[in-house]
């Protein structure tokens, strides 16, 4: 069983801007904020080159809570949307979730772009799938804070 959660934001970008410079935006920038139990992101190690260079680039992202996690790009689809795998979870979240899925997809609205963050969350056990929904709940206001900063970012 997986759990989703998804958020959308329209922005005042063009199609292909906005694509190339929410990959290339630093995720400190972006989810510098905490929100109830979802923690910010302090740093982002081991990753070689421009993010997003190639299907298969990995990450570790460092977390408030003393978490890492590691990051793969499992989809480049320019300009519609990318994907990743988010596992070897280590802190608060290790017992809870095995593995996300998540992406970010990227539709015209307008005289803009409609931004949609979501995420696939699959859960340790049976016995974690409560607590994670909880976790997903949590995940809404992170997000709308995410996609707001994210907003500022590419129309500041």
């Amino acid at each position: 069983m997986t759990i989703h959660v998804a958020e959308s934001r329209t922005v005042a970008v063009p199609l292909e801007a906005a694509y190339d410079r929410t990959l290339a935006v630093p995720l400190t920038d972006i989810f510098g904020h905490r929100h109830l139990a979802m923690p910010s992101i302090v740093r982002v190690d081991d990753q070689r080159g421009e993010w997003g260079e190639a299907v298969g680039q990995t990450r570790t992202i460092r977390t408030s809570d003393r978490g890492s996690l590691t990051e793969t790009l499992t989809e480049l689809a320019r300009p519609h949307r990318f994907g990743y795998r988010i596992d070897q979870i280590r802190g608060p979240m290790r017992p809870l979730v095995h593995h996300l899925d998540g992406a970010w997809a990227f539709a015209e609205d307008g005289s803009g772009t409609r931004i949609t963050w979501s995420w696939e969350i699959t859960p340790s056990s049976t016995l974690t799938v409560p607590l994670v929904a909880l976790i997903g709940r949590m995940w809404h206001g992170y997000a709308r804070q995410a996609l707001a900063s994210l907003d500022a970012i590419l129309t500041g």
